[in-house]
């Protein structure tokens, strides 16, 4: 049982945590880039395109309710991974049709996002509420005062929610690396990550601590069943459609 957190409410060392998996994220994707000979440019723009979406995209969870000013929401406010990563889907492919790429390049962020995310979520690790309580003599134990500043149980043993999140990214990482140049069609291997990461997550939410928003479940989980339809429809695809249809449905942009 681990008692307190290290740096509870601490924002800049949450922040150092993202940086560092961004930054982890952008090498592996230029050797990436590197080990698929791949030289055009404006794979990078792609990246930016990504990075600035998702980055915008974390933050529509914003409650426009809540006193604050956009500066204050911009840098404190709360943010969603889940649709950070909307946000950087659409940013790609918003970029795509600005620069006119049509390659698939989904195969290069996943594995990507899975290193950016088991870093990340170190920060979080440190930083905020833990869980849910364990029912057990195991778990995270906070003192009376971060129990206070998360609305939580103090002296009771709490979830870990986000090593069981950075242990998934991190073994997705590793099943990537090692499958990456078995998978049959481009971009078949982002959609499988997309829907695990989505199944996990709806699941691991019943212990993450966050509030419920309806019938038991939280803002992220309603979220994940409104995208369900997507994600069933784009892994039927992946499980169904054959190779030489999914090659010429890339040469004519219909890409991951």
């Amino acid at each position: 049982m681990t008692t307190g957190l290290p740096f509870a409410g601490n924002g800049l060392v949450h922040g150092v945590f993202m940086g560092l998996g961004i930054t982890a994220a952008l090498v592996f994707y230029a050797f990436e880039k590197r080990r698929r000979g791949l030289t055009d440019p404006r794979l990078w723009t792609l990246a930016g395109f990504a990075l600035a979406f998702g980055a915008i995209g974390s933050r529509v969870t914003w409650d426009p309710t809540r006193p604050v000013s956009a500066v204050v929401w911009w840098v404190d406010g709360d943010r969603s991974v889940l649709a950070g990563l909307v946000g950087a889907w659409l940013g790609v492919h918003l970029g795509k049709r600005l620069i006119g790429y049509r390659a698939s390049t989904g195969d290069m962020f996943a594995p990507a996002v899975a290193l950016a995310m088991s870093i990340g979520r170190i920060g979080c690790l440190l930083t905020e509420l833990p869980g849910t309580p364990t029912g057990g003599d195991w778990g995270f134990v906070l003192t009376p005062a971060q129990a206070a500043m998360f609305g939580a149980q103090a002296g009771v043993g709490l979830h870990p929610s986000f090593v069981y999140e950075i242990a998934f990214h991190a073994a997705a990482f590793t099943l990537m690396l090692r499958f990456r140049d078995r998978v049959r069609r481009s971009g078949d291997m982002f959609v499988c990550y997309v829907a695990a990461y989505a199944l996990f997550r709806f699941g691991v939410e019943f212990v993450r601590g966050n509030d419920e928003l309806w019938l038991g479940m939280s803002r992220p989980q309603w979220f994940l069943l409104a995208m369900l339809p997507l994600l069933a429809w784009r892994v039927w695809k992946v499980f169904t459609r054959p190779v030489a249809a999914a090659a010429m449905a890339g040469m004519r942009g219909e890409t991951a």
